[in-house]
Parts: C-alpha cells; structure tokens; sequence
C-alpha cells in the first residue's frame, strides 16, 4: 500500500469499497470522468431505476454485475461483498475509503434533506431518512469494514487506503479532480 500512489498506478479497472454515505460514489464520478472510463455504481445495478430501492431479482443482479466487470476499463463503486471477490480479481486497482461512522450519518441526513440529485443514485428525487439505512450506517458498516479491510490487505494489486474525510481531499487535490 502506497501513499504516493498516481491515479494511473491504479490501471483502467479501479474498484472502490468502503461504508455507506463515505463518498464512493462522488469519488468514482470523478475518476470516472478524469480517466475517460465507464462509471459503474453498484446501486444501479442491484435497485430497480426510479424505485424506492426496490432490488432486483438477485439473478439479474449478479447478471448485470458480471457484465459490468468484464469491460476493459471501469471505476466500480459499491460493496456488496457476495460479488466482491469476483470484481476484485478483474480489477487492476483498490481504493477503501475508511471514514468515522459520525460523518458518514452526518453526511446521510444532509443527503436526504439536499434538493441536489444523489451521485450514484437511482433516479428517486428526494430520499427518505430510514430506519434500514440508519441501522447499516450505525451497525453494520462498522461490522462489514473489517472485512473489507481483511481482503484490501490481502490484494496483490496496487491499493491506497483513505482512512479519513481529509485523507480523500488530498487525493481529490493530488489527482485535480473535481467533485
């Protein structure tokens, strides 16, 4: 794991995981449309467009997952560890973004309560504060990051951990990226 990584050290398929509401999907936006490669958020893919997250038939997920990492080049935002093994032998680089559980509620509120369309979202204008993401937010991110974590230190590709909100502004800076 590198500091001084470039976000061409990263390769053409760059996988991103970490807690829900840690800016996954604003991050991937931007690398996306700085590499000029496709922007996969994993949301999209698992929830039904312009529902109130109503998922897919897991089928078809996982139909739709396999053909987004078989492209050639992609930034992939998302966790859903039953596919994450999968993705992460096709991508060329990881990031795991590690943010304290205050600002990743902090940052669900104000998402709910923003006039601006969500990054990554699926087409519902305004969410709702809920119980079940409050509860995944609060519980079991702090749970799932271990994991995530455990498989970030055993990948043999270039990763780059981003363990706090200042942590991922200097690579937003280092990379001229824009949010």
């Amino acid at each position: 794991m590198s500091l001084c990584l470039s976000l061409d050290d990263l390769g053409q398929r760059i996988c991103i995981v970490g807690p829900s509401n840690s800016g996954k999907s604003t991050l991937a936006k931007a690398i996306g449309l700085k590499k000029s490669v496709p922007i996969i958020h994993l949301d999209q893919l698992y929830h039904q467009p312009n529902s109130q997250w109503v998922p897919r038939a897991p089928e078809e997920f996982l139909r739709l997952h396999v053909a987004a990492i078989a492209r050639s080049s992609w930034v992939i935002e998302g966790n859903y560890g039953k596919c994450l093994h999968p993705r992460l032998q096709r991508a060329t680089g990881l990031i795991l973004l590690d943010i304290p559980v205050s600002t990743a509620l902090l940052r669900y509120i104000a998402r709910c309560y923003s006039a601006k369309p969500r990054v990554g979202g699926i087409g519902v204008q305004k969410e709702k504060v809920s119980r079940e993401m409050l509860k995944r937010i609060l519980f079991d991110s702090p749970k799932n990051y271990l994991r995530y974590l455990s498989l970030f230190e055993q990948a043999k590709i270039p990763k780059l951990l981003l363990s706090s909100p200042s942590d991922l502004n200097n690579y937003y800076h280092k990379w001229q990226l824009n949010k």
